[in-house]
């Protein structure tokens, strides 16, 4: 297995000293595997165009539906609707 190594501050040497029962290779191989597995996943993510473009054309039909009034008023209508 390959070892790599990085620098730290004396503070954080210190406070790592003081808790010399865990296994701080260990958790820095997990945070390693975690920070890998996140970027990847971000890779494998592809826009969907036809979703993308489906959720525009909604949200321009429900904008319409509520005569392109602005979201606040809408939201006052249906409030004052629900208390009467």
């Amino acid at each position: 297995m390959p070892t790599i190594s990085f620098r730290i501050n004396n503070d954080l040497k210190k406070k790592m000293d003081e808790l010399s029962y865990i296994n701080w290779s260990e958790i820095i191989r997990m945070k390693i595997e975690e920070v890998i597995e996140e970027e990847e996943r971000k890779k494998g993510r592809k826009k969907d165009l036809r979703r993308i473009k489906e959720a525009s054309i909604k949200s321009y039909e429900y904008f319409s539906n509520y005569g392109g009034k602005k979201s606040e008023e809408t939201i006052r209508e249906w409030r004052d609707r629900n208390w009467q």
